[in-house]
């Protein structure tokens, strides 16, 4: 069920096989409350393998950005913007994670793909080029305000045949994805031949930088 507008919608999201990572990785957040701005499964689950137990948190947030904000850039300016929109709800030592992906070729940025037709014209796009994945982390507190940072990952397509294309699209997964494919799916097993930077940079979230910030705070 997507968020009601105005009401956040909260999942206690706790991660079982390596909770020991908090204890060993983390200690100085044992007792803080951690949220993540995000309804996002790939985005949850990419978080607890860090061993971290979050409150998962979804608002309506408009992700549109100005004109003048262009290419990879925007992936950032929109991690910040979520940050904002949720900086009301936090307290004394509370860690808000927030984050935002975009596909970009040719300088232009791919969204969601809007319909069945829109994500077949995006992977035709995509098919034999290569474009860029840019995520962006944004790690904010109370006290010490909104750190974001932004990572690329420079990605490879094979020719993709219309039926492929076709029979992809009709599966669903492309619907909900920026770009409209997955790299942890179909697309990204037998689609992509290249990948230059993180590969979890391009599924959701450029863990490595999270980590960086998340051992930073204090």
């Amino acid at each position: 069920m997507p968020p009601i507008a105005g009401r956040p919608v909260l999942t206690r999201y706790f991660c079982t096989q390596i909770q020991h990572f908090t204890t060993v990785m983390y200690p100085h957040l044992q007792e803080r409350r951690i949220v993540l701005a995000s309804q996002s499964p790939r985005r949850r689950e990419l978080v607890a393998m860090l061993g971290l137990n979050v409150e998962s948190i979804a608002k309506d947030v408009d992700e549109s950005w100005p004109q003048e904000i262009e290419g990879v850039a925007v992936a950032e300016f929109v991690a910040r913007k979520k940050a904002e929109a949720y900086r009301d709800i936090l307290k004394p030592k509370d860690i808000l994670i927030t984050g935002d992906t975009v596909v970009v070729l040719g300088g232009k940025v791919l969204e969601k793909p809007r319909d069945e037709e829109d994500a077949c014209r995006m992977l035709r796009a995509l098919s034999g080029e290569t474009h860029t994945v840019a995520s962006a982390v944004a790690v904010t507190t109370l006290e010490s305000g909104i750190q974001s940072t932004l990572d690329v990952c420079d990605v490879d397509v094979d020719e993709l045949s219309d039926d492929f294309i076709k029979t992809y699209v009709a599966s669903g997964s492309p619907m909900d994805k920026a770009g409209a494919y997955g790299v942890q799916d179909i697309m990204g097993l037998i689609g992509v031949t290249r990948l230059s930077g993180s590969f979890y940079t391009v599924i959701v979230i450029p863990t490595h930088c999270l980590h960086t910030f998340l051992m930073s705070v204090e």
